[in-house]
């Protein structure tokens, strides 16, 4: 199945939406007490990309062998991702490592565009 992921987050909450041939899935949360007012804006961008894609494999709107075409708003995420640009913040770094964890276990095809 093909699905098109949006996210953002600030430093007190993170929202995805997640859209397919025929759905879409809009989810928000509320950071947790450590993170609110303790990340910045790209950080918990990370963050809502890490949790919004965990949710939809966890509920079975994304699965195995799926093609996503993530919609990234910051460039340094789409280098991130993109060109595999490293970056100097140990807390995104292993964002970024759960998020590559999870691509490669449930196999999908990811594809990024910058907006």
């Amino acid at each position: 199945m093909y699905h098109v992921f949006y996210f953002t987050g600030n430093d007190q909450k993170i929202s995805w939406e997640i859209q397919t041939a025929d759905s879409s899935v809009k989810q928000n949360r509320e950071h947790v007490e450590m993170y609110k007012n303790n990340v910045t804006t790209l950080q918990s961008k990370f963050i809502a990309f890490h949790v919004g894609l965990f949710w939809a494999i966890g509920t079975f709107i994304i699965k195995n062998d799926d093609s996503i075409t993530v919609k990234c708003d910051e460039k340094i995420m789409y280098d991130c991702f993109q060109s595999n640009k490293e970056i100097d913040d140990e807390f995104i770094k292993k964002r970024i490592q759960f998020i590559k964890q999870l691509i490669s276990q449930r196999k999908l095809k990811m594809k990024f565009e910058l907006i």
